[in-house]
């Protein structure tokens, strides 16, 4: 077991582990709750993973080392969102996350609802001309309006389609017509559901084919099955498991550029860490298989 300390991500302790300076990581936390749906408590899910994550060991077993000692992860300050919202707030992540990758680091962001992988997305864009994103999660989020709000979390994916870019959606298992049709008619969307999944052994490469070289990924806590990933907003039946997540994101860090990464959606449950100690163990996961041939 491990110490933790502070408000650092893996409660590191080690200035020089942590200056942003040396730091090719960033930890951006951003708990922008403004449009969920159900079961509220997002706008915890950030800080509830960074504090988790002071569990997660920095030794990986399965890359053989402690991936950390050769990044450096800076945990930034919470963003704040004192009545911003909707396209003040998009506008406010949009900035954040252009000052981060301007300094050239590696961003993952640690989000409250699904809207904020928005403002992120048009961040990266202007750096990368031919992006591409990586989508887990159980809804297709393409609606192009919900409650009246063409920024709400389920429109998410669909503001994202609107800037051109090539989109893979992996695990999704709730939708509405609307968006089963936009699936169809459009050629930047590429959807393997559930269902299609669990009987196909090629499922991996047949998702990471149609990705541009550089790759963003946005993961929805919801995309993992509820039975290990309990604390989300609108959980489905029939999501995906750990090891074949981890077998996707592997694979895409070994055949793309991976240029960074959100973990949204978690509304941690009073009296459980399941769900904010896995997807911290997730992000170092990530982290991992990103740098673990190029650092």
């Amino acid at each position: 077991m491990k110490a933790t300390s502070g408000n650092h991500f893996l409660g590191l302790s080690d200035p020089a582990l942590t200056a942003y300076d040396t730091s090719k990581v960033v930890i951006q936390q951003l708990p922008y709750e403004y449009t969920s749906s159900y079961i509220a408590g997002s706008a915890k899910g950030p800080a509830a993973i960074v504090a988790a994550s002071g569990f997660v060991e920095c030794y990986d077993e399965e890359i053989d080392t402690e991936i950390v000692e050769e990044t450096g992860i800076f945990t930034a300050d919470p963003l704040i969102f004192e009545g911003v919202v909707n396209e003040q707030a998009i506008s406010l992540i949009e900035e954040s996350t252009g000052r981060f990758l301007k300094d050239d680091k590696f961003v993952v962001s640690l989000g409250a609802e699904h809207t904020v992988t928005y403002g992120i997305v048009k961040a990266f864009v202007k750096k990368y001309r031919n992006l591409s994103i990586l989508q887990i999660d159980a809804h297709s989020d393409l609606r192009q309006s919900y409650q009246d709000n063409p920024l709400s979390h389920a429109c998410v994916m669909a503001r994202i389609h609107d800037l051109g870019l090539t989109i893979c959606q992996a695990g999704i298992r709730a939708q509405a017509r609307e968006e089963a049709e936009l699936i169809k008619s459009s050629e930047n969307i590429h959807t393997f559901y559930a269902h299609q999944i669990r009987n196909n052994p090629l499922w991996i490469d047949e998702i990471i084919g149609p990705l541009n070289n550089d790759v963003y990924i946005t993961i929805d806590a919801d995309g993992f099955d509820p039975s290990i990933m309990p604390g989300v907003g609108t959980a489905e039946p029939n999501g995906l498991f750990w090891t074949e997540t981890l077998a996707l994101l592997q694979q895409v860090c070994k055949e793309r550029n991976v240029v960074g990464f959100d973990i949204v959606e978690c509304a941690p449950i009073e009296g459980s860490i399941l769900s904010e100690y896995t997807l911290a163990k997730l992000a170092y996961k990530l982290i991992g298989y990103r740098f673990q041939t190029t650092v």
